[in-house]
């Protein structure tokens, strides 16, 4: 079997911590260090590794270290070497994939003790989908009659999202809507469209990691601007961006930002709206956290200015496990998405969309309680690391699912190494930018109960004072 890729000893060398800031034997930090990128997805299964020398090389340490972590790394399943092709990653028998930013899950991260703080998401709300289901199933004969098949969506799914936008202020018919299988699904249908290789989007930095992975995978280059040390857009800095790259997308989150909550007000969105226009950049903006505002929310941006692309889904106010997402555009946009997506996956699952217009009658309701239910833990998750770790910044999240810590020190990863020690599953602040960066920073979602929330952080405490941080390379200092 081929690679899918092949990673240089210089590039591997870039996602890895300072391996002199991690306890005990150089080889062992370095071997747990490229399983927690395996894990989490930054290296990619069948990727080649580089060679013993090579890695030695670029670490500047014996190759007799490399060799060691390598051995260990094939002891545990997360290496396989071929004769006269090189070593490639593999996961152990017996992992599987994941859905959250912790790609990939083995039997000991699935233990009830394990406090998983890598993907900020929330289980169903009880008893909610069990009525929706009801519901569509006595409504969903009439359509059996049919093949079923409509690339856009359900007619009366696409009149549920016209009508939301419609109540926010946003005149928008059926036919300006395409229905998805979830809002990253309608961001990687607009890159396969709209960009081609080498084509610049801009993002806000840190941004979705999903998001990242989807404009790389569709060959786009990424144009990363930081956000405002206290939250929000840096907005002379995105203009002055687009206006010297005149990127041909930006994709922002401008509505309780992922990882960091912000809110973005509409003097910041109409100013930077109306910079993209004049370098003709589309702007899409991902509206997955919209509802779920501890704060009355902004204008939306597509009544700022029309042109904006509205994606968004009912992953976060609902559940992830209901693949429904939706995208708003000009309907001749919205017709080509619809041919494209023809040919990919025919169309979405008709089910899951007859029990999405059922719970958009009731989704008001739906979300409040979901506001009400993550405030309290928000705020436990607040005061938790105020007790445990003062040292840390928190810019206090003004809705989602996450905040953003800013650590005393540049060692997110090596952090999310020792946490697993002790049963907390974290994702480092560099999953969220490119090319290492953000290494001062960890997203921590507040999607769990309280009381699970201040078990986490007194974990993450304990293994915190550990971390030397003497040797601290100058490498990993945050570019943000």
């Amino acid at each position: 079997m081929a690679p899918v890729s092949r990673l240089g000893g210089r590039a591997l060398a870039a996602l890895l911590p300072d391996l002199r800031t991690l306890p005990g034997p150089v080889y062992a930090a370095l071997s747990d260090s490229i399983t927690a990128l395996v894990l989490d997805g930054r290296i990619a299964t069948e990727t080649r590794l580089p060679s013993e020398r090579e890695l030695a090389l670029a670490l500047q340490i014996s190759r007799a270290t490399v060799t060691a972590a390598y051995d260990a790394l094939r002891a545990d399943g997360f290496l396989a070497s071929r004769t006269g092709s090189g070593s490639f990653v593999s996961v152990p028998p017996g992992s599987r994939p994941r859905t959250s930013l912790a790609r990939w899950s083995t039997a000991a991260s699935d233990s009830p003790d394990v406090i998983d703080l890598s993907c900020a998401t929330l289980p169903a709300p009880p008893g909610v989908l069990e009525v929706a289901l009801a519901s569509a199933a006595a409504r969903i004969t009439p359509l059996t009659h049919t093949d079923g098949y409509d690339p856009a969506g359900l007619p009366a799914l696409r009149e549920s999202v016209a009508a939301r936008f419609a109540a926010r202020g946003v005149s928008t018919s059926a036919d300006q809507i395409l229905i998805t299988n979830g809002a990253l699904h309608g961001l990687d249908l607009l890159l396969r469209l709209l960009i081609g290789p080498g084509d610049r989007v801009l993002t806000e930095l840190p941004t979705y990691s999903g998001a990242l992975d989807a404009i790389r995978g569709n060959n786009g280059r990424v144009v990363p601007v930081p956000m405002a040390a206290a939250g929000g857009w840096q907005v002379e800095l995105i203009r002055a961006t687009l206006r010297q790259t005149s990127p041909r997308l930006a994709y922002l989150t401008p509505d309780f930002h992922n990882p960091t909550g912000a809110l973005i007000d509409e003097s910041a969105r109409r100013d930077v709206l109306r910079t993209a226009r004049q370098t003709g950049t589309t702007v899409i903006v991902d509206e997955s956290f919209v509802d779920l505002g501890f704060c009355p929310g902004a204008r939306a941006s597509a009544a700022i200015d029309p042109s904006v692309i509205s994606i968004g889904s009912l992953s976060k106010p609902v559940w992830g496990g209901l693949r429904v997402g939706w995208l708003r555009a000009a309907p001749d946009l919205v017709h080509r998405l619809a041919a494209l997506r023809a040919s990919i996956d025919m169309a979405g699952p008709v089910l899951d969309q007859l029990i999405a217009v059922d719970l958009f009658d009731r989704l008001d309701e739906i979300t409040a309680a979901r506001v009400a239910e993550l405030r309290p833990q928000r705020d436990a998750l607040i005061a938790a690391l105020a007790r445990e770790l003062p040292q840390w910044r928190i810019a206090v999240p003004q809705g989602g699912l996450s905040m953003w810590a800013e650590l005393d020190a540049p060692l997110s990863t090596p952090l999310t190494l020792l946490a697993t020690q002790v049963g907390v599953v974290l994702v480092p602040g560099s999953r969220f930018g490119i090319d290492g960066t953000l290494e001062r920073f960890l997203r921590l979602p507040f999607s769990l109960p309280a009381q699970r929330l201040d078990e986490a952080v007194r974990r993450i405490a304990g293994v915190w004072t550990q971390l030397d941080r003497s040797n601290v390379s100058t490498r990993q200092l945050v570019v943000a």
